[in-house]
């Protein structure tokens, strides 16, 4: 028989508790922020955003930067971290809208701004300005990656030479994105791939 320290811990409910992301680099490097719960919620692995920063070298400060599956936060704040001149994300889940508004409030960050609402017809509407990075880590299995990227381009989204980060369960190249985006860099991390563009005057 069994002591009872020896019996397994009872795993935490997944939808009681939410996770941890941990900022990579940037002003604010190694801090952890908490995130919800939320179904469908998968923050990009640090190893993969080391390896896109890292693909991003010089690009990233002074960007204009749209997250627009903002979910956990993590590439959005990374992004800022890492001198960003504004950020804007959307995201569907009050949970994670709300969560994401606290850290930029703790982080004192004035230039990110979230917004709640459904990605795909907050990318219908006609933007403020384009932006010179957009992240795509959209829910998988849903058919989304593609659409966003088609909005992009009818509602002018997009600066002349903007860079585009796709992250799907098949290869984004294999998906047919617009033919005027030049693939960058293409990666596979377990289930995920990954990659980055740059849209083509």
């Amino acid at each position: 028989m069994k002591s009872p320290r020896n019996r397994p811990k009872p795993r935490p409910s997944a939808t009681n508790e939410g996770g941890q992301l941990r900022i990579i680099g940037g002003q604010w490097r190694s801090r952890r922020l908490s995130f919800p719960a939320v179904p469908g919620l998968r923050p990009t692995p640090d190893r993969v955003r080391e390896t896109l920063f890292n693909w991003l070298t010089g690009e990233v400060e002074g960007a204009r930067v749209l997250d627009p599956f903002a979910g956990s936060g993590a590439l959005l704040l990374e992004a800022l971290s890492r001198g960003a001149s504004s950020g804007l994300g959307f995201d569907a889940s009050s949970a994670a809208v709300a969560s994401l508004r606290s850290h930029l409030a703790l982080l004192k960050a004035d230039n990110g701004e979230i917004r709640q609402g459904d990605a795909l017809a907050l990318l219908s509407q006609a933007p403020a300005t384009t932006y010179d990075l957009v992240l795509l880590d959209p829910p998988f299995h849903q058919d989304l990656l593609v659409k966003a990227c088609e909005l992009l381009e009818q509602h002018n989204w997009l600066n002349l030479r903007a860079w585009i980060y796709c992250e799907s369960e098949q290869a984004p190249s294999s998906l047919g994105l617009p033919t005027h985006w030049r693939l960058h860099r293409e990666k596979q991390a377990g289930q995920v791939h990954y990659s980055l563009w740059q849209r083509q005057a």
